[in-house]
């Protein structure tokens, strides 16, 4: 083996090796409180994007008649995701809305990132 092929098998292997943080389900709130949550969940976008390790967040209302919400995270690890959790900001998003919804969310280790087509 050349030191080329070493080295492109060292890259495959981290490539593999690196870790992403999925957070995705749903969550359901009153339908009559549905986009005052969707407002207050959204304005924790500007935190998140104040976070290096944020790759994606979006919350979107599925259904509002029975006050569905998709909400969707991608983080490059479990360090960033803590951080953003830690934020007064969504502390306090927490503190109001987890008496009033039933959260279906959940989290998930993601390996081997590629194209949904490939």
């Amino acid at each position: 083996m050349n030191s080329l092929q070493g080295k492109a098998s060292t890259a495959d292997t981290e490539q593999t090796v690196r870790t992403a943080i999925i957070v995705a389900g749903r969550v359901f709130v009153p339908p009559g409180d549905v986009e005052t949550f969707i407002a207050e969940a959204r304005a924790t976008y500007p935190v998140a994007a104040a976070n290096p390790g944020n790759v994606l967040i979006s919350f979107s209302v599925e259904d509002a008649a029975t006050g569905t919400v998709t909400v969707l995270e991608q983080w490059t690890s479990q360090e960033a995701l803590d951080r953003h959790l830690a934020t007064p900001e969504v502390m306090a998003l927490f503190a109001k809305w987890s008496p009033r919804m039933r959260n279906e969310v959940r989290k998930f280790d993601a390996l081997h990132e590629r194209d949904p087509r490939a």
